[in-house]
């Protein structure tokens, strides 16, 4: 396979078969993932949890909330099974196994691509001119970027960055104390189940992704075209 082929099949599928195995393990299809459960994926995603370890790790999690013999509420988070995510990203790191991957076409075609671009570019227009300008570069040489997609969401991911730098610079201290409010509510039950890495990364996606919806901003990220 690949590198490029590689890198559709991690990227695209990480997401989608995380949240669908925990609705499985859950045993409620219609169940929606929280802003808090978004982060935490993308906290594994980019610290390079296999994703091997983090069905396992929902398994795990699931097994023991069933054994228990009183059970006083139901598992409403991902943050539930962080921990038992972190003892099977371990277990495979020491056995130097991980999943096989299989190949993977890009679930979207040039010109969705295209649509995309530009329609995040028109987004960001009025108040972020600068890169809703190299949006529509890439928009408009969107034939070779792909071709490589991996460079592609480098570009996109420098290029959200520095939205979010900016939108965060504007956010008034009330609205700041407020998101990290909401923050400390929903990790409240989940703390003492993760690591203080995993804390400080789970944190910076959640307020990164707080930062951008209370702003109406568009992520650009090729994910959110799913």
């Amino acid at each position: 396979m690949s590198e490029s082929e590689d890198f559709t099949h991690n990227y695209f599928n990480y997401f989608t078969e995380i949240e669908e195995h925990f609705q499985r393990a859950r045993g409620t299809s219609l169940f929606l993932l929280s802003p808090l459960d978004w982060a935490l994926i993308e906290t594994w995603k980019n610290a390079g949890v296999p994703i091997e370890a983090v069905l396992r790790g929902i398994d795990a999690a699931f097994e023991k909330w069933r054994a228990r013999k009183v059970k006083t509420q139901m598992v409403n988070s991902l943050a539930f099974c962080a921990q038992a995510v972190l003892t099977e990203a371990q277990i495979i790191s020491g056995a130097g196994t991980a999943r096989p991957h299989r190949g993977s076409a890009a679930p979207f075609s040039i010109e969705e691509l295209r649509a995309y671009l530009a329609a995040n570019a028109a987004a960001l227009e009025a108040e972020y001119g600068e890169i809703a300008a190299s949006l529509s570069k890439l928009a408009d040489d969107v034939e070779r970027h792909y071709a490589d997609l991996e460079d592609l969401e480098r570009r996109l991911t420098v290029l959200e960055d520095k939205v979010m730098a900016q939108a965060r610079a504007r956010q008034s201290e009330e609205e700041l104390l407020e998101a990290r409010r909401e923050l400390d509510r929903q990790l409240r039950p989940y703390r003492a189940k993760m690591s203080a890495e995993q804390l400080a990364m789970l944190e910076k996606q959640y307020l990164d992704r707080n930062l951008l919806e209370k702003a109406g901003l568009p992520r650009l990220s090729l994910f959110y075209m799913r």
